[in-house]
């Protein structure tokens, strides 16, 4: 227990790993991390798999003998996603058997090209769940407004869900209400609702990266502008996750939900995503310790992994100074910054970021089959 990862577990935490590789599952890394460091959980993306993909030999001979056998790119890369992510999911079931449920999930995204597409979505994410066949996946779907009636469409068809792409708080309450509606369309089936999962993805260091520069000019004009600017600086991203774990903690302890609960559902969880430190001013921990909580799990790189192993400082703080939180976000239009505008920018830039290295792979997988193409 001299491990903070694992002390996080302790204070109601689950700490993820945001990367997936074959030769982490197949050579005995993954299980490693799980047993040593209480790793409870994987995430994936497709810019992920695209690193993991091109960069990696270990998947050569596998595509030479799908492209050999007709095999398209996009075929390829979905035999290759949903095995990693199979295999994974293989290696966390015994935990996740252990927290009935609870955790040891991996996740697979629907294709980012589908991102404003609800049927397409919808149709993509069932596809998915049935071919990966484990009770312990999420299938990753954006919280576009498009998105919206997917999550609650799946999730009234008992499909676990990982709501990705969430950045405001308003958009997280749609999320919840859609997650919760979906609830009470499986319930009034008559299914059982306890097996039923999902996790909300509030995206966190990418606010900050964007927020900053904004307030760069304010900064340099002095007086009570300046002042706050620079108080502000490096808080709004933080400030916008510990105010959307005061509204967690409303909806989920409202009346509403008290009567799925009582039925076995389970809490939608927050999920602290996008939490490597994007400016090198920063702690490399900067968006670990500060989030650390009850009923949270935050997913993390690598080498954020690594880092926190080495010189993190476990301690709940998601509701430490949460007025001051409050206060840093009502104050952004007196800097001239709307925190609406601001995540609906990043939603956008989301999904690029995610369509861009998902044409890549499928470019790089089309050229090594040149005449069955895409």
């Amino acid at each position: 227990m001299n491990n903070p990862l694992k002390q996080l577990e302790t204070l109601g935490q689950s700490i993820w790993l945001d990367y997936i590789r074959r030769d982490l599952i197949a050579g005995g890394g993954l299980r490693r991390l799980i047993e040593e460091d209480g790793l409870r959980g994987m995430t994936s993306n497709p810019a992920i798999f695209e690193k993991a993909i091109v960069e990696s030999r270990d998947y050569h001979a596998d595509i030479q003998a799908m492209a050999l056998e007709g095999k398209g790119a996009r075929e390829i890369y979905e035999a290759l996603s949903q095995r990693d992510v199979q295999s994974a999911a293989d290696e966390f079931r015994p935990l996740y058997d252990r927290t009935d449920g609870q955790d040891g999930y991996v996740s697979l995204e629907v294709n980012p090209h589908l991102a404003h597409d609800t049927r397409g979505t919808i149709e993509e994410a069932l596809r998915l769940w049935d071919a990966l066949n484990r009770p312990n996946v999420f299938i990753k779907v954006p919280s576009t407004d498009e998105g919206l009636p997917a999550i609650r469409q799946l999730i009234g068809e008992g499909i676990n869900v990982n709501v990705t792409l969430l950045f405001g708080l308003p958009r997280y309450r749609q999320v919840a209400e859609a997650y919760i509606a979906g609830l009470e369309a499986y319930a009034a089936r008559g299914k059982a609702v306890k097996r039923v999962a999902s996790v909300a993805s509030f995206f966190v260091s990418r606010i900050d990266a964007l927020v900053d520069p904004l307030l760069d000019k304010p900064a340099t004009q002095g007086g009570k502008a300046a002042d706050l600017a620079k108080r502000v600086r490096g808080q709004v991203a933080i400030a916008s996750a510990k105010m959307a774990y005061q509204i967690y903690k409303e909806i989920f302890s409202g009346e509403r939900f008290k009567t799925l609960a009582a039925q076995g559902a389970r809490g939608q969880r927050l999920l602290w995503a996008s939490t490597s430190t994007k400016n090198p001013d920063y702690s490399d921990v900067k968006y670990v310790e500060a989030l650390i909580g009850p009923d949270t799990v935050n997913t993390v790189p690598p080498e954020t992994l690594d880092a926190y192993r080495d010189h993190g400082d476990p301690k709940a703080r998601i509701e430490h100074d949460v007025t001051e939180a409050r206060r840093v976000l009502e104050r952004l239009p007196e800097l001239g910054i709307s925190l609406e505008t601001v995540t609906r920018q990043l939603e956008v830039e989301g999904v690029e970021k995610f369509n861009k290295p998902f044409d890549k792979l499928m470019e790089a997988l089309a050229q090594r089959s040149p005449r069955h193409g895409t």
